[in-house]
């Protein structure tokens, strides 16, 4: 890892009905091609299937989103995606897949507590009561793509471009004020 790699907000934290904080670093890499054609290769770097539509595997500190027909996000640890690209790319050599380690061009937030859904519906056009743990949905917060999954009991994880990382910040905390809460799903 770099000495100076720094995730997009360091520390940065909110407490109201929802607790919003930046997740620090994160390995992402996008993984796009034939996703049954990778699978073996996924399952190798990962030890995740490739996940069912709208769904993210998890295990040994590796994750895998599904993220359209053609597409997967992988995560894990920040220092271990170079390798893991590399080692992707070359499993995938002669395919028509891509690897791309986009771990320095994205932001990771974690949401917890029991009316995370009810702070991200003023935000986004998704109906949070009908997702469990492992379910992820690509939407918008606002007028933000974000990549929202259910990553725990009361918890999601929420993924954004770094370079709207302050505004999505801002945008998490004003949605979770105290006070303001809708209580749709809780």
């Amino acid at each position: 890892m770099s000495e100076l790699a720094q995730s997009a907000l360091p520390g940065a934290r909110y407490e109201g009905f929802v607790t919003i904080a930046e997740a620090g670093l994160r390995g992402m890499i996008t993984l796009r091609g034939d996703l049954s054609a990778m699978a073996g290769a996924v399952k190798d770097a990962t030890g995740c299937a490739v996940p069912a539509l709208r769904r993210v595997e998890a295990s040994d500190g590796k994750a895998v989103a599904w993220m359209s027909p053609d597409e997967l996000l992988i995560l894990c640890d920040y220092a271990d995606a170079p390798g893991l690209a590399a080692s992707l790319a070359k499993a995938l050599e002669g395919q028509f897949a891509t690897v791309a380690n986009v771990s320095d061009a994205r932001a990771v937030f974690t949401l917890t507590g029991a009316q995370t859904g009810d702070a991200l519906a003023k935000l986004c056009p998704v109906d949070f009561g009908t997702l469990r743990t492992g379910d992820i949905r690509r939407t918008r917060a606002a007028q933000v793509a974000a990549a929202i999954w259910v990553s725990g009991e009361g918890e999601m994880t929420l993924v954004c471009f770094r370079s709207v990382a302050q505004y999505m910040f801002d945008l998490l905390s004003r949605a979770a004020a105290p006070g303001s809460e809708p209580r749709l799903y809780a």
